[in-house]
């Protein structure tokens, strides 16, 4: 039997779970600790191409045996992985630090090639960051990075959240500035999805045009007022506050 991926089968009617709570179980190890899960092969199967080569693929020497090792998972990510696998729920994170073993829950589910449970996990992390109105972190964006490659869903989202944030602010946080620098595809990135937004040329700023202000918001604070942390709109005010008092001055003499 060949290994097919989820992704083949996005027709297929889903079977119920009673009908996938057989009588054969399989042994999972997960962990530095060895911790033992025992679930239904049908089950694990059904959803997970990985597991059908491992356990089902006559082809496979191993295929005969019923155990499994994950010596390198973390324990909790995995007990997300059954959680979902029996109610096709995820744990909605409390808390950012929860969107870690999330992560780590998405890596799992690319190898065990569930894609379902791939899109239950971005969705779960971008209405985190959503419904908070907060952006991911440096840390987890390169995190995603580390462990995924080029057209990741996951890592998709994420670079278009940072590339929001960053065109709406006011100033580049020091440590993301230092980040791009050094990190050349994460830029790429940024602006490719920046790209995809297809805004209109009348909303973007022209520097070539003349009657505007240079592509800036206000040309003569620059790059440097941005670099050293001032509002543009701030100076924007100060500098209009500055020119309406002295005009008042003027027509007083």
């Amino acid at each position: 039997m060949s290994s097919t991926t989820s992704e083949s089968l996005p027709d297929r009617k889903e079977k119920p779970l009673n009908e996938l709570l057989s009588n054969s179980l399989v042994d999972i190890y997960v962990g530095p600790e060895n911790t033992h899960w025992i679930l239904h092969e049908k089950l694990l199967c059904y959803h997970s191409p990985f597991f059908r080569a491992r356990f089902y693929n006559k082809d496979n020497t191993s295929a005969s045996s019923k155990t499994f090792g994950l010596p390198d998972s973390d324990d909790l990510p995995f007990e997300l992985f059954v959680g979902w696998l029996y109610s096709k729920a995820l744990r909605y994170p409390e808390q950012e630090k929860d969107i870690g073993p999330l992560l780590d829950l998405y890596f799992l589910s690319e190898q065990f090639q569930i894609a379902k449970l791939s899109d239950d996990v971005v969705e779960t992390v971008r209405a985190f960051y959503h419904n908070h109105e907060t952006y991911p972190g440096l840390r987890r964006v390169q995190y995603v990075y580390a462990n995924t490659s080029d057209d990741n869903p996951m890592r998709e989202m994420m670079v278009s959240s940072i590339a929001r944030y960053l065109t709406l602010g006011d100033t580049i946080p020091q440590h993301w500035e230092n980040a791009l620098k050094k990190n050349g595809q994460l830029s790429v990135d940024i602006i490719r999805s920046i790209q995809q937004w297809h805004l209109e040329g009348q909303t973007v700023p022209d520097a070539r045009d003349a009657s505007q202000d240079r592509g800036r918001e206000y040309s003569r604070l620059g790059f440097s007022g941005v670099e050293e942390g001032h509002s543009m709109n701030e100076q924007i005010k100060k500098e209009e506050e500055a020119s309406t008092n002295g005009s008042l001055m003027n027509g007083s003499h």
